[in-house]
């Protein structure tokens, strides 16, 4: 199928770019806008025992369905798995709003989630729809931006809102920012037309039931292991025992389809598999500076919730900055060494953590995250928009899903993983603690630090160092997670990216290392 473009002009581009940025940031503000209302919904509605499910299951939500949007964008077309994306989210947001209890509102955000994942996958793709290959950093870079500003300002607006008004306005704000999202969707997102296949269009349900049901398993093990269970008990070892099992089915339901949700070609293909193993690796690693550094800034430099905030958020503004020139790089070096170039680096900053001074001042780790955005910009949009490029219109969203799939599992096991060290480094070094009745775990010991009263001097400064021994190793291991991002795109990717030359790319040049043959730049693929 020859590719196509959503729209082929600037001016017939903007309201739809205009669409895809408020969508964005729908989704991307939601995932901590919450976080910071969540003594007054407990106070509210209970379920203090309960209440990490309000992301937990969003974020399951969000993961399972990925997959399966992407493979109903390319069957179906994107608008109408967008629209329906839109409409869902703000039915959830409504819900949500209208919650009588906590399990009624875990339930509706996993409503949102299930809209949450047609956003996120779909307008990606849109986006790589809506370019040619040479403009593909522009839109890539302002989604960037829009997500880097929605992540920061979301805990603002989610404690103003809650403590200024009521929680519930939390939800309620999407709304209007998703209905002009969605009529802007309807009325300006013209799709290329396409020719009418031969037979219906059939959509493999078993396996997307499959899917959904073993990412669902898998990551409520992930999620809640160490936390509502230890992890060798035996629900544990039962959600793990039974996501192998279900993966196992999948994979028979997978073969046996005639169009899967996950098919056979994401992981043939040398490229698509390395990019999809590399962002996953990079998922595993963001989870050091987004779940730890703020404990870090707070339990070791004394900094408050806003300060420690800050620390975090320069490297969302160094992030978007690196991957709007990333093209400058890729067009001179290519997608791969571009990509290399930008995690190298951040294994380096990574591993520079653990040699702060301690205690240290708060510019010192703030300088290191503002490299690191600068890396990871680097390195994430090269690999997104170069994988993109080489498949056409009816594989796209299939490709850009499993990418985005691949980085939310690895968020996921890195935040198991990276926490059983944390906690594993801190029960070590409490075992020599000067007092008794010391926790156990790095939520109760940041509690514990944040009352002066609580313990002696001498125990907190103990109790300090213990939290700076944790941190440093959870940077020592996502510094791993890097070099394992470095190992795919070395073994696994090819020197030269076979992008195809789409009709409006002619004038532009592509990858200069991703020139490819006639047989590699056929939309149609062999091992489809």
């Amino acid at each position: 199928m020859p590719a196509a473009h959503a729209t082929t002009t600037p001016r017939g581009r903007r309201p739809v770019v205009a669409a895809l940025m408020l969508g964005m940031a729908l989704a991307a503000i939601d995932g901590t806008i919450v976080s910071t209302a969540v003594p007054q919904i407990v106070g509210d509605l209970g379920g203090f025992t309960v209440f990490s499910w309000l992301f937990s299951g969003y974020l399951l939500a969000v993961t399972v369905t990925l997959p399966l949007y992407g493979k109903l964008s390319d069957t179906f077309g994107r608008k109408p798995v967008l629209i329906a994306g839109i409409i869902l989210f703000l039915v959830g947001s409504l819900l949500c709003a209208a919650a009588w209890n906590m399990a009624a509102l875990i339930a509706f955000r996993i409503v949102q989630g299930l809209g949450g994942g047609a956003l996120q996958g779909t307008i990606q793709t849109i986006a790589a729809d809506l370019y040619p290959l040479k403009e593909r950093p522009r839109i890539q870079a302002r989604l960037s931006t829009v997500w880097a500003t929605s992540s920061v300002a979301g805990p603002v607006a989610g404690g103003l809102l809650a403590g200024y008004a009521d929680w519930r306005w939390i939800f309620l704000i999407n709304l209007p920012v998703g209905a002009v999202a969605l009529w802007l969707v309807v009325r300006h997102l013209q799709e290329p037309s396409r020719p009418r296949p031969a037979t219906r269009p059939r959509v493999d349900w078993a396996g997307a039931l499959a899917v959904f049901a073993t990412g669902a398993l898998l990551l409520a093990a992930l999620v809640q292991g160490g936390v509502a269970w230890p992890w060798f008990s035996a629900s544990s070892l039962g959600l793990f025992g039974a996501s192998a099992l279900l993966a196992a089915l999948t994979v028979v339901i997978e073969r046996r389809a005639a169009e899967p949700i996950i098919p056979g070609w994401v992981w043939r293909r040398r490229t698509i598999a390395s990019v999809n193993l590399a962002l996953g690796a990079m998922g595993l690693l963001m989870v050091a500076p987004t779940v730890f550094l703020p404990t870090y800034a707070q339990s070791v430099l004394g900094l408050g919730p806003i300060a420690a905030g800050f620390v975090l958020s320069v490297m969302t503004l160094s992030w978007p900055v690196s991957a709007a020139f990333s093209d400058r790089v890729y067009n001179r070096i290519g997608f791969r060494r571009t990509a290399m170039l930008g995690m190298g680096a951040a294994l380096l900053i990574l591993l520079a953590f653990p040699l702060l001074p301690y205690p240290g001042e708060a510019w010192h780790p703030a300088l290191l995250m503002l490299l690191l955005g600068a890396a990871l910009g680097l390195f994430q949009l090269p690999l997104i928009v170069g994988v993109q490029s080489t498949v056409g219109w009816a594989e796209r969203g299939t490709t850009t899903a499993s990418v985005l799939f691949c980085r939310q599992v690895g968020q996921s096991i890195g935040a198991a993983l990276f926490g059983a060290i944390a906690n594993g480094v801190l029960a070590a070094r409490l075992l020599d603690a000067p007092v008794d009745g010391l926790p156990g775990d790095l939520d109760a010991v940041a509690r514990t630090l944040e009352d002066p009263g609580a313990v002696s001097s001498a125990a907190a400064e103990y109790l300090r160092r213990a939290v700076d021994a944790a941190v440093d190793h959870v940077y020592v291991g996502a510094a791993g997670a890097a070099a394992l991002a470095l190992l795919a795109l070395i073994t696994l990717a090819p020197r030269r990216f076979p992008v195809i030359t789409e009709p409006s790319d002619s004038p532009t040049a592509p990858d200069p290392a991703a020139t490819p043959t006639a047989s590699e730049a056929a939309p149609a693929r062999q091992d489809r």
